[in-house]
């Protein structure tokens, strides 16, 4: 590789950007933790920006909070949310970073100006929360909650998954829902767009199912493009990879399974007896002997085991394509930790222990090797390499590598 450098075999007079994810991913985001803010409630969301320069954090007393990182993890927003029914359930930020939006157990999601003056953001008194009404305006505007929503890649739409067992798409220049589709038979505990077109969505519910749809057809056809079938038991989180192609998604089975779209089927395979009506995740633990059931007609490609998804809907992604060529998956756990799995092999190659309550949600910069952690006992905290202890210093825009790289 120095070799390289030095011949410039690439013609570009540096390292490749192949190069430059091979000697980073070998770098773990696994030394500390330091602490970034602690909060007397729970945190349910923490994410960084797409460019790392910003980090939020949604807690279940209404509060979220956006941090700078770029300036020493100050605070540069303080959120006081709208009343909330139970919890900030989701936060998405806008591609341009200029507005955020956050969801509850309530058909409206609500929109603040992030790139405002204001220091101190208080519903509807320091500044306007404008509320996305995502029902059909005749059920009394509390007939189903939201438990996921993201912002499409060009920021004119909303995908939403609810607890009405349906997928929304809201258009943000109408200001209007423009899409609803009845996609489950359970909970739609998750959501996101597969690629940058916008056209494919994936979903993940309750009844074990994740499914495929193709917005370009879908008034046609009035059905997914496909079902994917292996998980035992409710879906907590879809994570993209990006392509169109793979996405992985947590399960209450407790596994992670890695998806291939090209494997989907029109139908689901139904597993009669298999699935528990007693057991709840929320209060009880996972009955021993179910660890060893395995779906008949499992569709994933791979499997990962080891975390805990239990009490909540905990969440795990890729790690980043820039700095770590997405070879690798991480996921909070009930059990209070960080797990980080190889994507191929399905090894774990680390666990970052810290925290004393279940880890909601965990978010890796998308371009150094730091990784921040939110957890129900209020702390968030970074884990870094080699962790001085100090943020980084910030990354100019010039030097940024948009283009995503795919095995």
């Amino acid at each position: 590789m120095l070799a390289g450098r030095e011949g410039n075999y690439s013609g570009r007079g540096r390292f490749s950007s192949a190069d430059r994810c091979h000697v980073l991913s070998r770098y773990l985001p696994v030394k500390g933790p330091g602490l970034v803010d602690h909060m007397p409630s729970r945190a349910y969301v923490s994410q960084f920006s797409a460019d790392g320069s910003l980090f939020i954090a949604a807690f279940q007393d209404s509060q979220i909070r956006i941090y700078n990182v770029d300036r020493g993890w100050k605070i540069q927003k303080n959120i006081q949310a709208k009343t909330m029914r139970w919890t900030v359930t989701d936060t998405s930020l806008s591609p341009d970073q200029h507005h955020l939006v956050y969801a509850s157990m309530s058909p409206i999601v609500c929109m603040v100006n992030v790139g405002s003056s204001q220091t101190e953001s208080l519903a509807n008194v320091a500044e306007i929360h404008e509320g996305l009404d995502f029902s059909s305006g005749d059920d009394g505007g509390y007939s189903f909650g939201i438990f996921s929503v993201k912002f499409s890649t060009d920021g004119h739409e909303l995908v939403a998954g609810s607890s009405d067992d349906s997928i929304y798409v809201y258009d943000l220049e109408a200001n209007k829902p423009s899409l609803r589709i009845l996609a489950h038979t359970s909970d739609v505990n998750t959501v996101c767009f597969a690629d940058e077109s916008g056209h494919l969505i994936y979903s993940g519910s309750d009844d074990t199912l994740c499914k495929v749809w193709d917005r370009r057809c879908f008034k046609a056809m009035g059905r997914p493009a496909g079902v994917l079938t292996g998980h035992l038991e409710g879906i907590t989180f879809i994570d993209s990879k990006g392509d169109g192609r793979y996405f992985i998604s947590n399960g209450k089975d407790q596994a992670i399974k890695l998806w291939d779209i090209r494997r989907m089927t029109s139908k689901a395979t139904c597993i009669p007896g298999h699935r528990s009506s007693e057991w709840d995740y929320r209060w009880m633990d996972y009955p021993p002997q179910a660890k060893d059931i395995k779906h008949p007609s499992d569709q994933s490609i791979a499997s990962y085991r080891g975390h805990s998804v239990l009490r909540t809907l905990i969440r795990c992604y890729f790690s980043p394509a820039c700095s770590t060529g997405q070879k690798y998956i991480y996921t909070g756990s009930h059990d209070a930790g960080v797990y980080i799995y190889d994507l191929v092999s399905g090894a774990r190659v680390a666990t970052l222990k810290y925290h004393k309550a279940p880890v909601r949600d965990c978010s890796w910069h998308p371009y150094y090797p730091m990784l921040v952690s939110s957890s129900w006992d209020g702390g968030i905290v970074r884990w870094e390499f080699p962790g001085n202890g100090e943020a980084p210093q910030p990354f100019s825009s010039r030097n940024r590598i948009w283009r995503r790289h795919f095995s």
